[in-house]
């Protein structure tokens, strides 16, 4: 197996496949699932976190280039809000992807994984929270100022978000479960 060295790091071609793949199925997901859930001014695209967190559950490496690389496709092609709100995953699958590499026993326990699941989903609201009250509060969300920012940024947008990622984290475990079980792809997972 040919290895690819860059700042320190070797990184085999089976994980920089990985990487990308995830990045692919990052940014494609948004695009063409159906199954979307619009509450004005919020959006909850089913499955939109999944390759964010099945990375989270490879490694912290694949985490961080997963959420940089759907933040890049984001910035292409979407308003800067959503872009902006992409970027802000760095922060959830960093401290998730570092967590889980350090107790990896997380995944395998039905409790830890469950309050893993929602303290992740807490920070990653939090984070995209953090995104939209700079919009909010910058003026380009007037619209749904009538419904105040409380309602509007917190319970919706803060509470949905929670619930989302936990959706989405759920989804990725049990596909990240049944990759696990394949020779092939246990290999590269938690190097």
């Amino acid at each position: 197996m040919e290895n690819i060295s860059g700042n320190g790091r070797v990184w085999s071609a089976q994980r920089l496949t990985v990487a990308a793949l995830l990045i692919a199925v990052g940014i494609l997901i948004p695009m063409i699932m159906p199954v979307k859930i619009y509450i004005e001014p919020a959006s909850f695209t089913l499955a939109s976190h999944v390759a964010i967190f099945i990375a989270m559950m490879i490694s912290p490496a694949i985490a961080v280039a997963v959420a940089v690389g759907t933040t890049l496709g984001f910035l292409i092609s979407s308003p800067l809000v959503i872009a902006l709100r992409a970027a802000s995953h760095l922060v959830f699958a960093a401290v998730g992807g570092f967590y889980l590499q350090k107790r990896p026993e997380t995944l395998s326990s039905p409790v830890k994984v469950h309050v893993f699941s929602f303290l992740i989903a807490v920070l990653h609201s939090l984070c995209e929270v953090l995104v939209i009250c700079a919009f909010y509060f910058g003026g380009s969300l007037t619209d749904y100022y009538q419904f105040g920012f409380f309602q509007t940024v917190i319970i919706l947008m803060g509470g949905g978000f929670v619930v989302h990622s936990m959706v989405d984290f759920e989804i990725a475990l049990v596909i990240f479960k049944v990759l696990s079980k394949q020779r092939g792809f246990a290999a590269i997972a938690r190097k």
